[in-house]
């Protein structure tokens, strides 16, 4: 690291070693090279190029059947699947497929989830893997969709959490966004994907199991605590009704927030109406800020959820969203311990101010 130039030795600030809320996981908060959120923005990269889009109208006969899309018939949004033989259906609103090249696929037989783990080193990869086509119009993004089309989009993430939940075989549901290539997404289409595993994967067990420790230790829950605290600090970002917007205490990506409601619940299946509306809305706001501030870059995002029966009293799912701004380099992928270049009370100091604007 070059020395400020500006500053003696004596005068430069400190900077600050930062623990997981929940995690054994540190963050460095660099302080004496801290970053404007603004100068991390870069030209908006090209857009994925391919010569017949797959996920466009029309195409639809270019993917394996829809499991699940939601149509308009006679006035009313109707829940159907393509069917097996015959025409597809080209006027859906959001189309459920399999993923093409699954990472997690389910049993051919209902044997083989007995072979899930057949001893102490491997087990067999056996899940579901799908892809939520967002919307019929190739570009339209969470930032720009209406407010009804992303409200079915996060109805679709509850209709397939619900179902895939209640398989004897899986144990996690994870549903994700990448957007831009450098996010590792290989079609521009809006998309979102879903992958159903027979595990917990570990990050997500690390943190239930922490919670779960937190609960039966003070009999709360911690991230209701978490809630309470940030409202107050300088990291809120925007709070409403239903949902909060923060940037976490010892956030691991620059610019990186998360949305978590203030109701108690493992898991977003028993979102209302109006919640899923609201939190549709709470997403779209964030996204809008965090294109505005840094030039709409490529990013993740994730829900955390539990579908344990066990968990309702102490997990509370949220979505983590994670700008692609910096590579990792040796010193963090060696040793888990990460370097963020922008303080998360500046990070949402940019987006509120976005925000409010």
């Amino acid at each position: 690291m070059t020395q400020c130039p500006h500053l003696p030795v004596e005068s430069m600030p400190y900077n600050e070693l930062r623990k997981d809320y929940l995690l054994d996981r540190w963050v460095v908060i660099a302080m004496e090279r801290a970053r404007r959120p603004t100068d991390l923005a870069k030209p908006k990269p090209a857009q994925i190029n391919t010569s017949v889009c797959p996920l466009c109208v029309g195409n639809e006969n270019m993917t394996p059947p829809a499991i699940m899309l939601y149509q308009k018939v006679n006035g009313e949004i109707k829940r159907l699947q393509d069917p097996s033989l015959g025409e597809r259906p080209k006027d859906w609103l959001v189309r459920v497929i399999p993923n093409l090249f699954p990472a997690f696929t389910p049993p051919k037989v209902p044997e083989e989830t007995t072979k899930i783990f057949r001893n102490k080193d491997f087990g067999y990869a056996i899940g579901h893997h799908e892809v939520i086509v967002e919307s019929p119009i190739h570009n339209e993004e969470p930032t720009d969709a209406k407010l009804d089309q992303l409200e079915l989009i996060i109805k679709a993430y509850i209709d397939r959490l619900n179902e895939l939940r209640n398989k004897p075989y899986v144990k996690y549901v994870s549903i994700f966004r990448n957007y831009g290539r450098e996010a590792g997404a290989s079609l521009s289409h809006a998309h979102s994907q879903i992958i159903a595993t027979p595990m917990i994967p570990t990050l997500l067990q690390k943190e239930q199991v922490a919670s779960k420790s937190f609960f039966e230790e003070h009999k709360k829950c911690v991230f209701c605590g978490i809630i309470k605290k940030e409202a107050q600090s300088s990291r809120n970002i925007l709070e409403n009704g239903e949902f909060l917007i923060f940037a976490p205490y010892a956030s691991i990506n620059p610019m990186e927030f998360w949305i978590i409601p203030k109701k108690h619940s493992p898991n977003i299946v028993n979102l209302s109406g109006n919640e899923a509306l609201s939190f549709a809305r709470t997403l779209q706001t964030s996204l809008r800020a965090l294109k505005d501030v840094v030039n709409d870059p490529p990013y993740n995002f994730g829900f955390h959820i539990s579908i344990d029966p066990n968990a309702v009293d102490y997990y509370h799912w949220h979505l983590e969203v994670y700008p692609k701004l910096v590579t990792w380099a040796g010193f963090e992928k060696s040793t888990g311990v990460y370097i963020n270049t922008v303080t998360p009370e500046s990070a949402a100091e940019s987006l509120k101010k976005s925000i409010n604007a």
